[in-house]
């Protein structure tokens, strides 16, 4: 009967295992972003932002792989988010940050890697576009970057977009081979030059993409898309996160199935050895 029952409870994801003694739960991994964004000048203020379930209770900011920063949310509820102020961005709090958030006794897996960056940290490099800045969709076109001082590395990103930006690898000037386009490629460019991944230069002058044509509804084949980030998104909804009170709520279901059902073993046992005694 008790291995039974043990077994019936570990159905419901309610017991331990013995030889590791910890819950067979794991929660659903917070959302990381930085505000204003993830790009930086040197020496301005910035804040890294993390969001759990409205359950949380504690939660931890990692800055390459170490503990950084610890604190409680104030206002515990669905709107769980904590703030981790930086005061000023230097190239010692650029870098890669993840977080993680406690719920009772449990701890949830890591956010996705937020990557800071600062700028303003070289020289200027200059933009262009070939073969001309206004193009007919379906055409190809190439941006080029150059910086005077030798690096590398570069990155080239279209502005009022929250994109990862694109990066290529060379000593004083890259291309960035932009197509086919459509007119979603129309835009505001930037580039910037950096020696590695989270320290940049000023950016580059803006360059305006003019594409005419027909409207595209995507990206055509082989061009330039550009990952979506959840840097810089003020409020950002993780239907996982807030399936965890649906989870637990089918979980109690269980445990009160469970409950039933040894109520009936029991008093078919009962019922049994009355009858034998009989």
């Amino acid at each position: 009967m008790t291995s039974t029952f043990t077994a019936l409870l570990c159905l419901g994801a309610l017991c331990r295992t013995p030889a590791s003694d910890s819950l067979t739960e794991i929660l659903s991994k917070p959302i990381i972003w930085a505000k204003p964004n993830f790009m930086i000048p040197k020496g301005r203020p910035v804040k890294i932002l993390c969001q759990g379930i409205p359950e949380a209770t504690e939660y931890q900011l990692y800055f390459e792989g170490r503990l950084s920063a610890w604190q409680s949310p104030r206002q515990p509820g669905i709107r769980n988010i904590v703030s981790f102020p930086i005061s000023a961005m230097t190239l010692l709090t650029a870098g890669q940050y993840r977080c993680i958030y406690r719920s009772g006794e449990l701890w949830s897996n890591p956010s996705d890697p937020l990557d800071l960056v600062v700028t303003e940290m070289y020289d200027t490099p200059t933009l262009s576009v070939h073969p001309r800045p206004e193009v007919s969709s379906g055409d190809n076109v190439t941006f080029y970057c150059r910086l005077e001082t030798a690096t590398n590395m570069f990155f080239l990103l279209k502005e009022g977009r929250s994109s990862r930006p694109q990066p290529r690898y060379g000593n004083t000037q890259v291309g960035f081979p932009v197509g086919p386009v459509s007119t979603a490629h129309r835009g505001t460019y930037r580039c910037f030059g950096s020696y590695n991944n989270h320290a940049w230069s000023f950016p580059s002058e803006p360059v305006k993409l003019l594409v005419t044509g027909e409207e595209a509804l995507k990206f055509p084949p082989h061009s330039w898309d550009p990952h979506l980030l959840t840097t810089n998104t003020e409020v950002q909804q993780d239907p996982a996160l807030w399936n965890h009170t649906a989870q637990n709520l089918l979980r109690m279901g269980l445990a009160f199935l469970v409950l039933v059902v040894l109520g009936y073993l029991l008093t078919e046992g009962w019922l049994c050895r009355k009858r034998i005694q009989q």
